[in-house]
């Protein structure tokens, strides 16, 4: 008897981690699978349709030249709609790195102070200041898993003429995450997710004051077992006001979900991230709780 008790325990906890496992890869697919007919029809437009052309003759890896002089909307919008590499849902699972090893690209820190919807700013008018500005939103939003705070940290950070903040891809990969759980609206506080920052890439400018970033994130949850996944995300970003905000226009197609240091991970072109010190304030103490970017709610 004792030892079919000892089976049916450890046959509980298998099941357990891979119905955690399913459910992070859930949150992501749905909220891909709501962004890619929108924003693949949105590229077929930009690109014409019925001629010799095909839409489908490559896929963004990043930007080879930086924009200079702005060119426009109809410029930003075939920025943000070009396809990426195409993935299987697995890739953003735990997998084997690769030896290669991929670019670094260098992310500034922000001044360690709080902006709107508690969410750190302080980040530079470049595009990289832009992927470190993307990456706290993010942070600040998956960490809480709450349907409120998606919605507040969206309508802080979003400027007027994109998606509404329940449309919002983050927003329904938080949806998602809560409804697989049966947690309702708020994340169960017994449950974890934490969030590192591991590469980054910058799919396109427009002048110096727009940029289609994208970043990726290793994702660690916690909730009666544990699990791990790649988390990526696109988002149009723009500078106003004196910091960089989520910009109208159509959401980006979908990021490939990675495992970081992967052969998929370099093809898809993402560059491993490594912050730059040089841009930490100036004096210790204004880091606050945020000096590190990753964390756990």
């Amino acid at each position: 008897m004792r030892r079919a008790a000892t089976k049916k325990a450890e046959g509980t906890s298998e099941w357990s981690r891979r119905r955690l496992l399913g459910i992070l890869a859930a949150a992501v697919a749905v909220a891909a699978l709501l962004l890619g007919g929108l924003v693949y029809a949105v590229y077929l437009a930009i690109s014409g349709i019925g001629g010799e052309a095909s839409a489908n003759t490559g896929v963004a890896t990043g930007e080879t030249e930086r924009s200079t002089v702005a060119r426009g909307a109809a410029h930003r919008d075939e920025i943000a709609a070009e396809p990426m590499l195409t993935v299987p849902e697995s890739a953003a699972f735990p997998a084997e790195t690769t030896s290669t090893k991929a670019p670094e690209i260098k992310i500034p820190t922000g001044t360690g102070v709080n902006g709107p919807a508690f969410v750190m700013t302080g980040f530079p008018q470049t595009p990289e200041g832009a992927i470190g500005q993307l990456a706290q939103i993010d942070l600040a939003v998956l960490q809480s898993m709450s349907l409120s705070t998606a919605e507040e940290v969206y309508n802080a950070w979003a400027l007027p003429g994109g998606v509404r903040a329940e449309d919002w891809w983050i927003t329904a990969s938080v949806r998602a995450f809560l409804s697989s759980t049966g947690m309702g609206e708020v994340k169960d506080p017994s449950a974890s997710v934490s969030l590192e920052p591991a590469a980054a890439l910058v799919k396109g400018t427009d002048g110096a004051d727009w940029a289609t970033v994208c970043v990726l994130m290793k994702v660690s949850a916690t909730y009666k077992s544990e699990g791990q996944i790649a988390f990526a995300h696109c988002e149009r970003m723009q500078w106003v006001g004196g910091r960089w905000m989520v910009a109208p226009g159509v959401p980006p197609a979908p990021a490939p979900a990675t495992w970081p240091g992967t052969q998929l991970a370099h093809e898809a072109g993402w560059r491993t991230w490594s912050t730059d010190h040089t841009t930490e304030p100036t004096n210790p103490g204004d880091h606050g709780d945020h000096g590190d970017h990753e964390g756990e709610h």
